[in-house]
């Protein structure tokens, strides 16, 4: 618990050293006191000031006018030349759409049948033995006859072909095939014609002077108004000490996402400051909040900051646009200027740690 008080009176030593009033009065063990400074009270009064003293004036009255009317040339007479054009007729002219030519047609060659005979197998003779069917010696040998036996040629019959007439081209004349197309000729020549345009005139109406313009004198009354201004009607200033809970001294997190590159709060993201940051501002309205806002290392430093600065005052817009004052908060932008783990620029991490830098907090902080 001293632990904890300690580093409480550290983050506000700046602000108790210069205070006039000292500590809190008999301060709970253990508890947190944030210091708050209270705001001037006013008044509304009315004031009739004089922006305009009472003066005197000219007022011209008017010339008068008469109308009178005038005949006037409006265009002088001149001639045109008016142009005619050609007259065409059509012809058909003669044309070779397509060239005769010679065609050339084939007369195929012609065959006449006929047989060839070829000798497939040699004659051939050779002896052969031949077992006689009613010897009736036990002795196989005794049964046989040797004889020599010529056999014939063996031929084959073959149809074929015979060249009747070689093939020939014969000349065939296709003739030229004739068209005409239409063509335009001038029948009559374009010429000019000279045509006289007299000349215009109208009647016009005009205003002359009839009576001059003169003056009358009118005195204008003093012009007042009645302006509304603000007065102190009690002095502020005077330093009191409200208790915390000692956790919101430290930041605390915000579980809010914002689409990529964007600093718009989503419906979901203004639920989470509603039940978090706005209730803890409406029931403490003595005490003030810094809205703390960081990225990822990804993207170029520069702009992380800038983003992460927008994403901290939109959250301070929110919360202004619901009535809290602008005064009790303070947005800042650390863009990756305070990574919570490894993941720096160049460095490969996950999308879960990358998240971990992607944070937006708050922390209850001392009076200005």
């Amino acid at each position: 618990m001293k632990n904890v008080l300690s580093m409480i009176f550290g983050i506000f030593a700046i602000g108790f050293a210069s205070a006039q009033d000292g500590l809190p009065a008999n301060p709970k063990p253990g508890s947190c006191y944030v210091r708050c400074i209270t705001s001037d009270e006013f008044k509304t009064v009315e004031e009739r000031i004089m922006v305009k003293p009472e003066y005197t004036k000219l007022e011209v009255v008017p010339a008068t006018y008469k109308t009178v009317e005038e005949r006037v040339l409006i265009k002088e007479a001149t001639k045109k030349m008016i142009y005619v054009a050609a007259v065409y007729e059509t012809v058909d002219v003669p044309y070779v759409q397509k060239q005769s030519r010679t065609d050339l047609s084939i007369t195929p060659a012609t065959f006449s049948p006929a047989t060839e005979v070829r000798e497939i197998y040699p004659a051939t003779s050779g002896w052969e033995y031949t077992s006689l069917a009613d010897c009736k010696s036990p002795n196989p040998g005794d049964c046989q006859v040797l004889c020599y036996v010529e056999k014939p040629a063996a031929s084959s019959t073959t149809n074929v072909q015979r060249l009747a007439s070689a093939a020939t081209t014969v000349n065939n004349m296709v003739p030229e095939i004739g068209a005409t197309y239409k063509k335009q000729v001038i029948k009559t020549p374009a010429r000019m014609d000279e045509v006289e345009i007299p000349a215009e005139y109208t009647t016009i109406k005009k205003q002359v002077i009839d009576v001059p313009a003169s003056t009358k004198t009118i005195t204008v009354p003093a012009e007042y108004v009645t302006i509304t201004k603000t007065e102190i009607a009690k002095k502020g200033g005077i330093t009191t000490y409200s208790e915390i809970d000692c956790k919101l001294v430290n930041y605390s997190a915000l579980p809010i996402l914002y689409d990529l590159g964007s600093a718009a709060l989503t419906s979901k993201a203004k639920s989470i400051i509603d039940e978090n940051l706005y209730k803890l501002m409406v029931a403490k309205p003595e005490v003030s909040v810094e809205i703390a806002s960081h990225t990822d290392s990804r993207s170029d430093d520069t702009y992380n900051m800038s983003l992460s600065q927008r994403r901290a005052e939109s959250v301070v817009n929110y919360l202004v646009g619901k009535g809290i004052k602008r005064s009790r908060l303070v947005a800042k932008g650390f863009g990756e200027s305070k990574l919570k783990n490894r993941c720096a620029n160049g460095v490969e991490c996950t999308e879960a740690e990358h998240q971990q830098n992607r944070r937006t907090e708050f922390r209850v902080i001392d009076a200005k």
